[in-house]
């Protein structure tokens, strides 16, 4: 297994393999909520949820950040009866020892920080599954190559994280086959979120069969895509 190879500038952990920051400088829990959690509805769905469970994909899971905020809003929100699945790939995880330095810049997660760590000094290849929240969510934690991975996974999304370091800097992450699977691994309205309105991403997931919004991004950052699978497109696909 390969670790991420990292730097750290004031508290923040940096990708010396990818030249590029994990999260942002200004404030990584709240560039999340904007980018993840608003831009997938996810509050307001969670509390609507009438199905018994809901499933979150990931590309990326870096520090781990977007899935504890995720579950944090998961076990406010949710009917108590439903259940998270929450799949995430990863190339390069953290060492335990980052992954814990990194997560202690987010004490209001401690809760979710603690029952995760336990479970990620035992990471391997391959899938890693974890159980927390009293059984309320199921992390599936892959640790490979995203283009091997994608087309392992049959869990139909709700929802896309789109994550990963930027396209320009990490362009096996956003690759045509790549979109393919995020659209095989789609229904009628699954929504997706990502950080980047790089042109050539909005336009791969427009060919595939999603409706793009390109809307204001978290502080600095000026600009980024949000949207929801088609119906039409679905149909034509499984037709």
């Amino acid at each position: 297994m390969q670790f991420a190879n990292l730097q750290w500038n004031n508290h923040q952990p940096y990708s010396l393999d990818f030249d590029d920051v994990y999260y942002s400088a200004d404030d990584g829990l709240a560039e999340t909520e904007h980018v993840f959690i608003q831009h997938n509805h996810l509050t307001e769905r969670f509390s609507n949820l009438s199905a018994t469970g809901f499933t979150i994909i990931e590309t990326g899971f870096g520090t781990g950040l977007n899935f504890l905020c995720a579950i944090q809003h998961w076990q406010t929100h949710a009917p108590s009866n439903a259940t998270l699945r929450f799949v995430s790939i990863e190339r390069y995880p953290l060492t335990c020892q980052d992954f814990i330095k990194a997560t202690k810049n987010w004490p209001l997660l401690g809760e979710h920080i603690t029952s995760l760590e336990s479970a990620y000094a035992r990471l391997s290849d391959g899938l890693n599954q974890f159980k927390c929240c009293n059984n309320r969510v199921q992390l599936d934690l892959w640790v490979g190559d995203v283009n091997h991975v994608l087309p392992q996974i049959n869990a139909i999304a709700d929802a896309w994280f789109l994550d990963g370091f930027s396209p320009s800097k990490n362009s096996d992450m956003w690759s045509e086959p790549l979109f393919k699977d995020v659209a095989r691994l789609s229904k009628p309205d699954t929504s997706f979120a990502t950080f980047t309105s790089a042109g050539h991403v909005r336009r791969s997931l427009q060919n595939v069969g999603f409706t793009v919004k390109k809307v204001s991004g978290f502080g600095r950052k000026r600009e980024m895509l949000c949207g929801t699978f088609s119906s039409e497109h679905h149909s034509e696909n499984h037709a």
